[in-house]
């Protein structure tokens, strides 16, 4: 009586079998849904990693741009250097260097209020680099500002025109406006325009 009872109670092999390719059903799409779930994390931070470098780079490029001085400097050797350098945007080359004012001096050193910046394009990366003096000063370390960078285009506006490269003919002129085309790996590319303290 006992052993009918307990046959009765248990489980056919058939049961087993569906019960088993049931839960691997379950186990699979559990797994399929979290490595899915991974994989949107990962993209969302790559994407907006992207878009913070952009922003950083659109805010360092707004604010420098926007406080330009029209003041020459002077390299390491003395050489007499216009106060707006502008390229063409070649990997390895200076793209722009210039003076900005409204330097802020928390510490209270003895310097000016001024400063010149330089931006370039080395291995992809887009690096902004100060200086601590205007005139004949070693650069400080470079700020590393977009990575990826495939391309870069630079036009300068001047008197309702643009150029592809600033050529002035006077040491102490600006441009009214710079546009920066940056194409940066995986992305279409990317159009700022930055107005300097000129037509400010």
């Amino acid at each position: 009586m006992s052993t009918r009872r307990d046959t009765q109670m248990g489980f056919t092999l058939v049961e087993l079998m569906v019960a088993l390719f049931i839960f691997g059903i379950v186990s699979a799409a559990g797994v399929s849904l979290l490595r899915f779930s991974v994989d949107s994390q990962t993209a969302s931070r790559e994407v907006l990693t992207e878009m913070s470098s952009i922003r950083r780079m659109n805010a360092a490029l707004t604010n420098d741009l926007g406080q330009i001085a029209p003041r020459p400097a002077r390299d390491q050797a003395g050489a007499r250097q216009n106060a707006f350098f502008g390229g063409g945007g070649a990997d390895g080359d200076l793209l722009i260097s210039f003076v900005r004012r409204g330097w802020s001096n928390y510490d209270g050193d003895a310097r000016s209020s001024l400063q010149k910046v330089d931006y370039r394009l080395v291995d992809g990366v887009l690096e902004r680099q100060a200086y601590p003096y205007v005139d004949g000063s070693e650069a400080l370390p470079a700020a590393q500002l977009v990575s990826g960078v495939q391309t870069i285009a630079l036009r300068y506006r001047s008197e309702g025109e643009w150029r592809d490269r600033w050529d002035p003919t006077l040491a102490t002129e600006l441009p009214d406006a710079v546009e920066l085309t940056v194409v940066i790996e995986g992305r279409g590319p990317v159009r700022q325009l930055f107005q300097t303290s000129v037509t400010g």
